[in-house]
């Protein structure tokens, strides 16, 4: 039996295997608000043959958007959206369906990867950004204000507001962003956060309102709904977080209430230099799992089925997570559960190509 194929249970929640469609920012929002491209794309992966789905970075205020298209749940409106993705997916997929919740703080108002992926200029509407300390991102990006303790506040509030609106909206699962140089993240590195209050200096001190957050999440989300954070195991660069750091972070996570994590890593300085390869980051998740007997996710550099069957077979990880492997092909879990020997549902549309009814199956791979 394949472990990648296996169920697992978090919470109250049992995925039907340990394949996620990682959050992947498609930047194509109105003011926030789902179009008809997150209905073809999220439609299209609910039925991917992943076990889990989870939407995209989806910002808790306005200004933690990092562009002008990315995905918000702060309103009615941005709400209403999501519904009719919601119900599209729940009618035709098999994919439970998780969110993330975001705010990008110093690294918001930027342009979209296709415009250039700087910070916004005088004539592109660029908004004020705010960040634990008054340190830009890096060279040309807009210098942020620090927040104040009415901004911390205001955004632990937000999160908890975009929780109960995805609650409402019946998402199986719940992820907050503490990864990729994002506000959460800002907090926990030495190289976005020179606070001198309670809110800096020591590991201790920078984990606090992360974990503020988190516990206010907590209680705004329904128990028997998991709860996870994607959260990073290496800044790759010197005075950024180290795994160590890391491993006491979920562990705080753990205390809190958190289910999983998915283990993640750089982007907090654009001078960081990961060491990239195959399963690059499938060690840090190892680490953090041994050490904490949490529920883990590994991302990164995940493209095979057998390199995934491998890597939740080994015990390094719980789960996978792919993000540009589906980009690459819609239907990836379906190729795995072929290369792997194991079932995987399918809209009933598309049953007629499944390997026991259709002899093209055993010639799909042929020259």
């Amino acid at each position: 039996m394949s472990a990648l194929f296996s169920p697992i249970t978090l919470r109250g929640l049992t995925l039907a295997n340990r394949i996620a469609v990682s959050p992947m920012c498609q930047y194509s929002a109105v003011d926030g608000a789902a179009t008809g491209w997150h209905l073809a794309h999220l439609g299209t992966l609910s039925a991917s043959g992943a076990g889990l789905l989870v939407v995209e970075a989806t910002a808790v205020e306005p200004a933690g958007r990092i562009t002008h298209g990315d995905l918000g749940l702060y309103d009615d409106t941005t709400e209403d959206a999501l519904a009719r993705i919601v119900s599209h997916c729940r009618d035709h997929g098999s994919a439970r369906l998780g969110i993330q919740l975001s705010h990008a703080g110093r690294k918001a108002s930027a342009q979209r990867p296709w415009e250039g992926g700087r910070a916004l200029g005088a004539s592109e509407m660029p908004w004020t950004t705010i960040a634990p300390s008054a340190v830009a991102f890096g060279e040309g990006w807009h210098v942020p204000r620090a927040m104040e303790h009415a901004d911390l506040e205001r955004v632990k509030e937000a999160h908890m507001a975009s929780a109960r609106r995805a609650a409402r909206l019946g998402f199986d699962l719940l992820e907050l962003h503490a990864a990729h140089g994002y506000l959460l993240h800002q907090f926990l590195s030495g190289r976005a956060n020179r606070r001198t209050d309670e809110y800096g200096g020591s590991i201790d001190n920078r984990m606090r309102f992360p974990l503020e957050v988190v516990r206010a999440v907590r209680k705004a989300w329904p128990r028997d709904r998991p709860l996870g954070v994607r959260m990073t195991g290496s800044d790759w660069v010197e005075g950024g977080i180290d795994l160590d750091e890391a491993v006491r972070f979920a562990h705080g996570l753990k205390a809190e209430g958190v289910d999983f994590v998915c283990v993640s890593s750089g982007g907090v300085t654009p001078t960081a230099a990961p060491r990239t390869g195959p399963g690059y980051q499938v060690a840090l998740a190892k680490r953090v799992r041994d050490e904490t007997d949490l529920a883990v996710r590994t991302v990164g550099l995940v493209t095979t089925p057998k390199q995934a069957e491998r890597i939740v077979a080994a015990g390094d990880a719980d789960m996978v997570a792919l993000g540009r492997a589906f980009l690459d092909n819609p239907h990836w879990g379906w190729a795995a559960a072929r290369v792997l020997s194991a079932e995987v549902e399918r809209p009933v549309q598309y049953q007629r190509a499944a390997d026991a009814v259709w002899p093209g199956a055993a010639y799909s791979d042929a020259d």
